[in-house]
């Protein structure tokens, strides 16, 4: 049976003074079936951090519409997209007074195929039902206490010092970029791409049963609701890109004459 895919993008500038997430779903205009999802999260002061996660999505849509995914390959699209907007979002401090960085989490999505690249702590999940398949690893310093076995993910959650990057777009160094790959991929997986704004409050368990148990647009307005709940009012902005794929419904029989 044809599979069809079920999506949502939604934000929430949260209890900040401005919204710097960026968040988009991209159709190919020539490749049938191929999309691209960007969550970028930027950081930087007043404006920088917005420009920065701007740039991200804006070289993703220019490097994604240029490319034919199928005869060029998807990790050097991704490649390219993430290190041209480091490159521009680094040039970018030259020209004004701020120090704008951005996160990155990237996916590719073509038939049967899912490819992706993370930079920073906005994160990508691959469900299959609610069952955990795959999930990024943040370039945190909480995430490297976690590999050294030095605290575990729970006190990770409220480490003082959860927040801190290893690495980012835009900053002196170049960044450090992972990938990732399903395949085979078939009806009742799912994807999430989100800010931390939004998994901050969430074990993969509840996000995995959430986008599992709802089309993607109910998806994303209950995590959004639950995360705005238990921010208290003092919550971060919230990107997210929720990505299920389903089984076409059948078509309706025709009627005899």
């Amino acid at each position: 049976m044809p599979i069809v895919v079920d999506a949502c993008v939604a934000q929430h500038q949260g209890d900040r003074a401005e919204q710097q997430d960026r968040a988009v779903l991209l159709a190919h205009p020539t490749d049938s079936g191929v999309a691209l999802a960007v969550v970028a999260d930027g950081m930087g002061g007043h404006a920088g951090g917005a420009l920065a996660a701007e740039q991200v999505v804006h070289t993703a849509r220019q490097n994604f519409g240029l490319c034919s995914v199928r005869r060029e390959g998807a990790q050097p699209l991704l490649q390219s997209c993430l290190q041209e907007a480091h490159l521009l979002i680094k040039a970018s401090r030259f020209t004004s007074e701020k120090d704008p960085h951005s996160t990155a989490a990237m996916l590719l999505l073509q038939p049967g195929l899912a490819s992706w690249a993370h930079c920073g702590d906005s994160r990508l999940y691959h469900f299959r039902g609610d069952r955990l398949l795959a999930r990024t690893i943040d370039h945190s310093y909480v995430e490297r206490l976690i590999e050294e076995g030095r605290i575990t993910p729970a006190q990770a959650q409220v480490h003082p010092n959860r927040n801190i990057l290893l690495t980012s777009l835009g900053g002196d160094e170049d960044p450090r970029v992972d990938y990732g790959e399903a395949v085979g991929l078939r009806a009742g997986d799912a994807f999430l791409l989100c800010s931390d704004g939004l998994w901050g409050y969430f074990g993969e368990g509840e996000l995995g049963g959430v986008v599992a148990a709802f089309p993607a647009r109910e998806a994303c307005d209950l995590l959004i609701q639950r995360a705005r709940t238990r921010a208290r009012g003092a919550g971060d902005n919230i990107s997210v890109v929720v990505l299920k794929l389903v089984e076409a419904p059948a078509a309706a029989g025709k009627s005899g004459a």
